[in-house]
């Protein structure tokens, strides 16, 4: 054999041999997985192996000797890996064989993607969820047409409205399935301790205040813990203040408004505005507050959550968890259910934060230590959390690692938005509803044109979808894969 092709078998053995140690390693961690994930954990463990070190000299050789390079192997990477090796001349017996290949990974990929969001009638088609506004309560007419166009899971959002119309939601669905025979599954997402802003103070008008860049402005709790003239925003939960340190970044409104901590007291902070994206440049009432350099120790499952559990246990198929940040947060939303006799029922790990994306491995095994799980990669704080730059890079690693757990993905915020608000799309975000067929199901925010909005998605994605396998994708280190590996 070719010198070269030696060497490829060797680096090839290394990998593979690599990859069953850390497998090895994890025996305790097998006993607590459902063996009909089990595969799937293995799978990933091995897949960050891969990805652990830079891949790309290695995938460099195989392309010049005509083998496969192993990418868009993410669901059966070591049967993959034994694959070339066999075309190497390597010889497995049977029960070395990895039992995920590239037809039971899809197959097992599917069977969960059906568990969680229903049976999808057109083949290679990302299920569509609808996120519900407060008027879709009494618009039967509206929720029938979401079905007819294609609408396969409901979102219903707990941090507004109230159970009345959660309920009357509910009702419009159930009525609407039953008459169209069409199948939609009930999601509901967990509030969890979304940051906010409450104005204080001076310049409160109507619910919003007028700042510009170089200002100084106050973060407080109350009125009460800053006697000054200044712009008071205090955050909506308790304890913030004390967390933060100076140099620390704060974005104000999905990052609108961007801050920086220039000085601290015991119960307030001054934050001076560094630049403002939007025209009319004001804070508003109810606007999101993000500190990515600050490691909160805030729960992820509030008091509120804990309330809204009886109503989502009772009525919904899917259960989304916001903010999840750690192993721990899984385990405590577990024993709430578990005491509401609420035992199966699917978690979707809602990644939108930095802590998130670190621990996001980790938190995939604990997920599938119970039922059917699926990941929603809730773009909007986790663009913020992580920097603009880096959502493209991070939003591919999520999908690839899920692929790798045949766990599946929900992509969402921003999808059309603007189509969805003005009846218009851009340009780019035609672009980026494209990359979403990728997923095994897509979120539309609630808005004036969901309809359109749906229509638009189908044709969309049927275009994409026939280019995707198409695609060649390097294997440069993931962050997310050697981070995890190191702390093992």
């Amino acid at each position: 054999m070719d010198a070269e092709l030696i060497k490829i078998n060797e680096e090839l053995s290394a990998l593979e041999q690599k990859m069953l140690r850390e497998t090895e390693k994890k025996a305790l961690l097998f006993q607590q997985i459902p063996k009909t994930h089990q595969e799937a954990v293995k799978n990933l463990i091995k897949y960050l192996v891969l990805r652990g070190e830079d891949r790309r000299p290695l995938q460099e050789k195989l392309h010049i000797h005509g083998l496969s390079s192993m990418t868009s192997s993410e669901g059966h990477i070591h049967r993959q890996v034994q694959a070339v090796r066999e075309r190497l001349g390597h010889s497995y017996a049977k029960d070395e064989l990895s039992p995920s290949s590239f037809a039971t990974s899809k197959i097992k990929l599917e069977e969960n993607r059906v568990g969680l969001f229903g049976i999808q009638t057109t083949s290679n088609f990302p299920s569509i969820m609808v996120t519900f506004d407060t008027g879709f309560a009494g618009n039967y007419p509206l929720v029938e047409d979401l079905l007819k166009n294609g609408m396969n899971v409901a979102r219903i959002n707990c941090a507004h409205d109230d159970e009345t119309i959660w309920s009357e939601m509910l009702q419009q669905i159930k009525k609407a399935s039953e008459n169209t025979g069409i199948e939609c599954k009930i999601y509901m997402d967990l509030a969890g301790p979304k940051i906010r802003t409450k104005l204080l103070g001076k310049g409160n008008k109507k619910g919003s205040v007028k700042v510009k860049p170089g200002q100084l402005i106050w973060l407080a709790e109350t009125l009460e813990d800053l006697n000054r003239k200044e712009i008071i925003v205090s955050p909506t939960e308790p304890g913030i203040i004390q967390q933060i340190k100076i140099g620390d970044r704060v974005f104000i409104d999905d990052g609108m408004v961007r801050c920086s901590v220039e000085c601290q007291h015991s119960k307030q902070v001054g934050i001076r505005i560094e630049k403002i994206f939007s025209k009319k440049g004001k804070i508003k009432e109810e606007k999101g507050i993000n500190f990515p350099d600050t490691a909160l120790d805030i729960s992820s499952l509030t008091d509120f959550d804990i309330k809204c559990l009886p109503f989502v246990c009772k009525n919904a198929d899917l259960v989304g968890f916001s903010f999840v940040k750690k192993p721990s947060d899984i385990t405590l939303l577990r024993e709430k259910f578990e005491k509401l006799h609420c035992i199966n029922l699917p978690i979707i790990l809602k990644i939108e934060t930095l802590e998130s994306v670190e621990n996001f491995p980790a938190l995939l095994m604990e997920g599938m230590k119970g039922s059917n799980l699926g990941v929603m990669i809730a773009r909007g704080d986790l663009a913020v959390e992580i920097g603009f730059e880096r959502m493209g890079e991070i939003q591919e690693e999520i999908l690839w690692i899920c692929e790798a757990a045949h766990v599946p993905v929900i992509w969402a915020t921003q999808v059309l938005e603007n189509l969805q608000k003005s009846g218009m799309p851009t340009r780019a975000e035609i672009t980026d509803a494209g990359l979403a067929s990728q997923a095994e199901c897509i979120m539309i925010n609630k808005g004036k044109h969901t309809i359109e909005v749906m229509k638009s998605l189908k044709d969309i994605i049927e275009r994409a979808a026939s280019h995707r396998i198409k695609k060649r994708f390097t294997f440069r280190p993931l962050s997310i894969a050697s981070d995890f590996l190191e702390r093992q």
